[in-house]
């Protein structure tokens, strides 16, 4: 974990978990948090501490030569609408066609960190194509906060259905081979289950901190799955041991890994959660897996 976290409260973390996702609101996050002994920091100061710093999204940079990057729109017939989405791919493809992945969003909409991560994939040789969810609410507001605001007014199937129709749109671009996958983080995480349940040709899925598909329907997965988990946890967690039972009753292929002393968020590398060793191994099994699995 980062050592700027070193003087939060333990607490806290579980605090800021539950504010958000909805739990509580920023007062109820804000009187609670002013009940702890924060060695100094105010609840308020603690709030910005542990909130995300954009000013560090920038592993691969927009203009970095590796990578080519692009503002695109598609259709969703059975969602919003028209999304929009950053594409990013290399600039020298290794063939004709490449492997595509579709990177999904936390629940507050395409953020920096979220658009760092396709660009990364990009800069791996794959065609990464991250839709902003909240396009139908006027896109990512700029902050987390407004964005959780706005992801809270929308249709959750509907929203799922945007980034199923961008994993077809990926699929039939034509500098794709075909084969997609998908990751995703917290709500991109439960969707990235759920587009393994509902795609019967997804060639593979990679849940960061995720919640399992709606119930009854992993017995529709055929898509091999890598799972990441916290170890420090229990929202997301408590659904796994189920959630692994169905998985094996339908013998599906998938590995599961929880990395000890992390927290949820463990991979975004804006904020406090973050754990430099376990986001480098997570990532570097979620590039293999793909490579293995996309071609």
């Amino acid at each position: 974990m980062n050592s700027e976290s070193r003087d939060v409260p333990p607490q806290a973390y579980e605090l800021f978990d539950r504010y958000v996702h909805g739990g509580l609101s920023r007062r109820e996050f804000l009187e609670r948090a002013g009940r702890l002994a924060l060695g100094g920091l105010t609840a308020a100061a603690l709030l910005e501490t542990l909130s995300p710093n954009y000013a560090l999204a920038q592993q691969v940079p927009a203009d970095d030569p590796r990578i080519v990057v692009e503002r695109i729109s598609y259709e969703s017939k059975e969602g919003y609408g028209t999304v929009k989405a950053l594409l990013a791919r290399p600039k020298k493809l290794a063939a004709d066609s490449i492997p595509g992945v579709l990177v999904v969003h936390e629940n507050r909409g395409l953020n920096p960190y979220i658009e760092d991560v396709a660009r990364r994939l990009a800069s791996e040789g794959f065609l990464a194509l991250a839709p902003d969810g909240l396009t139908s609410l006027g896109g990512y507001p700029g902050t987390d906060d407004e964005g959780r605001a706005l992801q809270k007014k929308l249709d959750r199937e509907k929203l799922v259905r945007d980034f199923q129709a961008g994993a077809k749109h990926l699929g039939d671009h034509k500098l794709c081979t075909g084969k997609v996958g998908v990751v995703g983080f917290c709500f991109g995480g439960y969707v990235s289950n759920e587009l393994a349940a509902r795609i019967p040709s997804l060639a593979a899925a990679v849940p960061f901190y995720g919640s399992p598909p709606k119930g009854g329907t992993a017995a529709r997965i055929k898509a091999p799955l890598l799972i990441h988990f916290a170890e420090d946890d229990k929202r997301v967690n408590a659904a796994w041991p189920a959630y692994k039972s169905a998985l094996e009753g339908v013998g599906a292929d998938f590995a599961a890994h929880v990395y000890p002393g992390t927290k949820h968020g463990f991979h975004n590398d804006t904020t406090p959660r973050f754990d430099k060793k376990a986001a480098a191994l997570a990532w570097k099994r979620t590039l293999a897996f793909f490579r293995e699995k996309l071609g």
